[in-house]
């Protein structure tokens, strides 16, 4: 039961990191609060789904074809909607509400071309549903799956950014957008590649809940939200604190389901991110500013 527990956790948790680290890149470097995040992720959750029924791909081919798209669609999106909000606003306050209002709109547009597609059911598909043993605990080989690719590609995106000259350059657009400029620089074309990263990772995210998870055109809300509570806890801007913190919450959220209430899996979630808040409120990994 113990190890059941604590692989289910880490899979969570890793789909939530994986989720998370997407929307912590459009708002921590595009300075975009994305309300629209969660709905790309189920729309590629439904192209994954689509390509398996149809065309018969399994997953692991359909992120060769969705991912690519998710950056497309990101790098579209930023340049039509975004980008005049960008050059408009005075500064960074004005840009958030503006962002979360045009976002908040996008979000029901693609919800809409959703449910007109797809209906309002749970959707879902068979595969790797077989069980692999794992220290006496029987685990699905697809949540395996799953939990090795949110890492694999949450690990691979930190140290490119941690560790080459490109992702210098954009941690130094999340740290001050105003310095960057003056050594060379373009913090526009680093913000729209940026955002457009953020929805290659929000469809990485999608193809990676569906192979495991039941979803419907009206799921992206809730994955909006657990990825703000994982990117805030995280601190804005950092990846490193939004794997881990998305870690934790997947953690916590299995063993409270499986060893006090489903039901109180909610109000754990809300009860930590309100202590960290109190306790800590520029998240594990953000610093402090005066």
């Amino acid at each position: 039961m113990l190890t059941t527990a604590i692989i289910a956790g880490l899979v969570l948790g890793g789909t939530y990191a994986l989720v998370a680290m997407g929307l912590t890149l459009q708002y921590g470097i595009a300075r975009i609060m994305n309300l629209a995040y969660g709905e790309t992720m189920i729309a590629a959750a439904f192209a994954a789904f689509v390509l398996k029924d149809a065309l018969g791909l399994n997953p692991v081919t359909g992120l060769l074809l969705v991912v690519p798209a998710g950056f497309a669609f990101g790098y579209a999106i930023y340049g039509v909607m975004m980008r005049p909000l960008v050059a408009r606003a005075g500064d960074r306050g004005a840009l958030e509400i503006d962002s979360i209002l045009a976002t908040f709109g996008l979000l029901f547009v693609i919800q809409g071309v959703l449910l007109v597609l797809f209906g309002s059911n749970y959707m879902s598909y068979s595969y790797l549903n077989i069980p692999v043993s794992i220290l006496g605990a029987n685990i699905a080989a697809n949540r395996l799956l799953a939990l090795g690719l949110a890492l694999t590609i949450g690990l691979t995106l930190y140290a490119l950014l941690r560790y080459t000259r490109w992702g210098t350059a954009i941690r130094a657009v999340a740290v001050a957008p105003q310095s960057a400029v003056l050594v060379g620089i373009d913090v526009n074309r680093a913000a729209r590649f940026a955002f457009a990263l953020g929805g290659a990772l929000a469809a990485a995210g999608g193809v990676v809940v569906s192979m495991y998870q039941t979803f419907t055109a009206t799921s992206g809300v809730t994955f909006t939200m657990k990825a703000l509570i994982v990117v805030i806890m995280g601190g804005v801007g950092n990846l490193l604190g939004a794997l881990s913190a998305g870690l934790i919450l997947g953690m916590v959220e299995t063993f409270v389901a499986t060893y006090l209430e489903p039901g109180l899996t909610l109000a754990a979630t809300y009860a930590i991110f309100l202590t960290l808040l109190l306790w800590r409120p520029q998240g594990l990994f953000g610093k402090a500013t005066r």
